[in-house]
């Protein structure tokens, strides 16, 4: 598979082990660490009270804080931004994350982010399309996956394209061990269903819920009952909702999408790890997860 350019290498193990650690920071910011592999998803570090621009003079307030601190964060391998947006890439995450971290996004925010941000080694993924990080003898390979920011289609032409990801950890020159899937800020449409024809079901699944709401009563990520099919749907071994409760365009709480899943009989797959908590998922299928 393609790699971006000077990919990361180590010598810090030979293998990594089946255990992928999550930490969630908050929003739609996960730290994942697998063996000598260290993932950073949607770098949002803005503090309580500060405000993400939307776009189009469009401000949201952030209700919580993130945990860690931009500079509390480990050395990272590589970076996976569904989409630019300020709730996602914000001033803190351009002026303090590493410029020389591989990022990996959509062709939209990856031109911005070369040109404007200086961040040199960005690659733009196409839907389908695959990248590989390396490091000490694990790999990650990240494939875009289809993402559609608004259902109408009237907004489609003013938020910018989003992607989810599929995240495949496993030993360098091996087959996957662990699957992690991203939705991105994504409504629920019949194109996702297509993920399920590419790969066998998620160990795990983050779903970026809370049911964004603009102005006119827009929805533009999934609510609680949307993400809740989406499990359905894909049928994950554990799922982890996020992008709940952050800020305050954000209409459709927590509880509503773990009643959905009650509904549905996902409940007992829901990996309840809560802002700044982290959980160890295991390759082993049947294995819960550790919170702590």
């Amino acid at each position: 598979m393609p790699r971006p350019p000077d990919h990361a290498t180590g010598t810090e193990s030979d293998t990594a082990d089946d255990t992928l650690d999550v930490h969630f920071v908050g929003n739609a910011t996960v730290l994942l660490s697998y063996g000598p592999l260290t993932l950073l998803t949607d770098p949002n570090f803005l503090h309580r009270g500060q405000y993400a621009y939307l776009g189009y003079g469009l401000l949201s307030r952030r209700l919580t804080e993130p945990a860690p601190d931009v500079h509390e964060l480990p050395r990272l391998d590589g970076i996976v931004l569904s989409h630019l947006h300020g709730d996602h890439w914000d001033r803190r995450a351009r002026r303090h994350l590493d410029h020389s971290v591989p990022i990996l996004t959509t062709p939209h925010a990856a031109r911005r982010l070369r040109v404007l941000h200086r961040f040199p080694r960005t690659a733009g993924m196409r839907t389908w399309t695959s990248l590989t990080l390396e490091r000490g003898g694990a790999q990650v390979t990240v494939t875009a996956l289809p993402g559609r920011h608004a259902g109408h289609p009237a907004l489609r032409g003013l938020l910018p394209p989003v992607m989810g990801s599929m995240l495949e950890f496993g030993p360098t020159g091996g087959p996957p061990r662990l699957r992690l899937y991203v939705s991105g800020d994504t409504v629920l449409h019949d194109g996702l269903d297509e993920i399920t024809r590419h790969f066998p079901a998620a160990d795990l699944a983050v779903l970026h819920l809370g049911g964004t709401t603009l102005p006119g009563g827009f929805v533009v990520t999934m609510d609680g009952a949307q993400g809740a099919e989406l499990a359905r749907r894909l049928r994950p071994r554990l799922v982890l909702p996020v992008h709940y409760g952050d800020y305050t365009v954000m209409r459709s709480p927590l509880s509503v999408f773990l009643a959905e899943a009650d509904r549905l009989g996902l409940g007992d797959r829901v990996v309840h790890c809560a802002h700044g908590r982290r959980a160890r998922i295991t390759a082993t299928p049947g294995a819960a997860p550790r919170v702590s």
